[in-house]
């Protein structure tokens, strides 16, 4: 497998969130806040822990995050990092607790009529990896404020589909089907598009719930404490990719 660009790759870091909660406080941090309207995304380019970054929020699904990724890609940017919630499909997994993509599948694909194995693209590979280096540098991050929060940070599969997984039975389906830790809507899709670009990613998620039948209620309600602590992370994985680290 050929791997993204590396991490001194020129341009600013993409910030991802799928809606505005998952990334109104890291709007509230930047300095040197400039707004530009491409086509029906709005980019924030600001700075944040001393490095230049450009904001966006894509809304909810697989579409509407490969559209914003590749608007990304032709803003220039150097790497992108995907941030926000997620539902638990590892059951070791509680809510607050952070994952750091170790790879991303797109879990509703389904070509097994002509062959393919579940989840599979055809012509592309079954998962997308994260860039090493900067996957490490955010699950560092995140092991920080593990350790700050009293939560779990662990590296592991995220699971991206355009459903909204809320059964006990499917989410343990898409465990074993594709030993996932967290299922969510939009971070296989910038991965797919990335890697065609060749630019490093990573996905980072806070787990707002357990993807079972409480999955809507807990969702609602752990949300913005979960968004809030993925924001966490990112700032300190932008502080660990600032020229000197």
């Amino acid at each position: 497998m050929t791997h993204p660009r590396r991490l001194s790759a020129v341009g600013p870091t993409g910030l991802i969130g799928a809606m505005p909660e998952e990334l109104e406080h890291l709007m509230a941090l930047a300095d040197a806040v400039r707004r530009e309207t491409v086509g029906p995304f709005e980019l924030v380019e600001a700075t944040l822990e001393g490095a230049p970054v450009v904001m966006a929020t894509c809304g909810i699904g697989k579409v509407n995050a490969a559209a914003l990724a590749q608007a990304l890609a032709s803003a220039g940017v150097g790497r992108v990092i995907v941030t926000g919630v997620a539902g638990a499909l590892d059951p070791s997994l509680r809510v607050g607790d952070i994952v750091v993509s170790r790879d991303a599948v797109q879990h509703d694909v389904d070509v097994t009529g002509l062959g393919y194995e579940p989840g599979r693209v055809p012509g592309e590979p079954l998962s997308w990896e994260a860039d090493p280096e900067l996957r490490g540098a955010a699950l560092a991050a995140a092991e920080e404020v593990a350790e700050r929060d009293g939560v779990r940070a662990l590296l592991g599969r995220v699971a991206s589909g355009d459903v909204f997984v809320a059964e006990a039975q499917r989410a343990a389906e898409l465990r074993e089907r594709f030993g996932a830790s967290c299922a969510e809507m939009e971070g296989a899709a910038v991965a797919q598009v990335l890697s065609r670009w060749s630019l490093p990613w990573v996905v980072v998620r806070s787990v707002s719930d357990t993807a079972d039948q409480a999955a809507e209620v807990d969702f609602r309600s752990f949300t913005p404490v979960a968004a809030e602590r993925a924001v966490a992370v990112v700032m300190g994985t932008l502080r660990r990719l600032s020229p000197g680290r």
